[in-house]
């Protein structure tokens, strides 16, 4: 703390200092110090007041010096490749950065409701002339209209299960006769694209649903039918599942193809037993990634994937249904023979 001559004069004028009245005339330099001890070097004389001393101090210190100041220390040159990795940009061949995919956030389909998208095609092919039995299903005399059934899978938030995960995308496929395109089997896909849309997409999916409607699937009875029937009641919405029928083909394609490949996959039958080859698909284990990446900000490359590998599961159930039939039909003609 610095401490003025005109401070310093009241000080001296409160205390009674008789120096104190008339301003003391400035003291000359002195030529050079006499030398003291190390220890005496900063007390001040006995004869002298402590006011005295203080003024003499005041007057010698030397003004205008500013510290020493420590050299600043050189700032890092930043390494270019971290932070473009940091703003999420990629380089291109000529070294100009990109913007990553990161930016692509285009989903497929119409939004119907807000942040819900209604994905529908067509697939031209000529509707079941005749009711489909279900024997295979050891469901023994019993038919089904193929204009009833509802071919649906779900892709959910995770695998386990449980009243936490939840569907964000639903597919189902029937055989439809469009006034423009003609017959053949509509693909139609519910796809969340924020948590919010959760109650328009099961309302959707409801109006879809006849009383007639048979649903088919493959371990949706376990699985994607529980799990839809328990966001149904947490919506506060009239469960239409319960009350229909459900043809489950997991089951009868072990019965009949259990230890002829390596597993029961929906991804092993279709490829070993109706020849269907995906290119680029995305496993359903990466599906719950994809739609949180995209909740958070990232990009929908892998999310329209989760769309692609939804649309061919219903497809395939309609393939595997009607080849399920006719094995079954196949062997009962072979049996009528050989018993005659």
């Amino acid at each position: 703390m610095s401490l003025s001559l005109d401070k310093l004069r009241l000080l001296r004028k409160q205390a009674g200092d008789p120096k104190a009245v008339t301003p003391a005339a400035p003291e000359p330099p002195p030529a050079a110090p006499a030398p003291v001890a190390a220890n005496d070097a900063r007390q001040p004389p006995a004869e002298r007041s402590v006011f005295a001393w203080v003024e003499q101090e005041i007057r010698h210190k030397a003004t205008g010096a500013a510290a020493p100041v420590a050299a600043p220390t050189p700032l890092r040159r930043p390494e270019m490749g971290s932070l473009h990795r940091l703003l999420g940009l990629r380089t291109r061949a000529g070294g100009a950065p990109a913007r990553a995919s990161a930016q692509d956030r285009q989903l497929p389909g119409e939004e119907i409701a807000p942040g819900l998208f209604l994905i529908e095609s067509l697939q031209p092919q000529p509707i079941p002339s005749q009711p489909l039995s279900l024997d295979f299903a050891r469901r023994e005399g019993e038919h089904v209209a193929p204009r009833d059934l509802l071919f649906f899978d779900t892709e959910t938030t995770g695998l386990a299960g449980g009243t936490g995960t939840r569907a964000f995308m639903i597919g189902a496929a029937d055989w439809h006769m469009c006034p423009q395109r003609g017959e053949g089997l509509r693909i139609r896909q519910l796809l969340m694209s924020t948590m919010a849309a959760e109650d328009a997409m099961l309302a959707t999916f409801a109006s879809w649903l006849q009383p007639s409607t048979v649903f088919c699937s493959y371990n949706g009875r376990s699985y994607d039918a529980p799990l839809l029937k328990a966001r149904y009641r947490l919506a506060r919405q009239r469960c239409p599942i319960t009350a229909l029928d459900h043809v489950d083909l997991l089951y009868p394609t072990r019965r009949r193809y259990r230890g002829t490949w390596e597993n029961c996959k929906l991804s092993t039958i279709e490829r070993q037993l109706l020849r269907v080859v995906r290119e680029d698909d995305l496993p359903g284990s990466e599906a719950p990634g994809a739609w949180l990446s995209f909740l958070r900000g990232g990009d929908a490359v892998n999310l329209r994937r989760v769309a692609d590998h939804n649309h061919q599961d219903v497809v395939t159930l309609a393939l595997l249904l009607q080849r399920l039939v006719r094995e079954e039909q196949r062997e009962r003609e072979t049996l009528a023979l050989v018993g005659q």
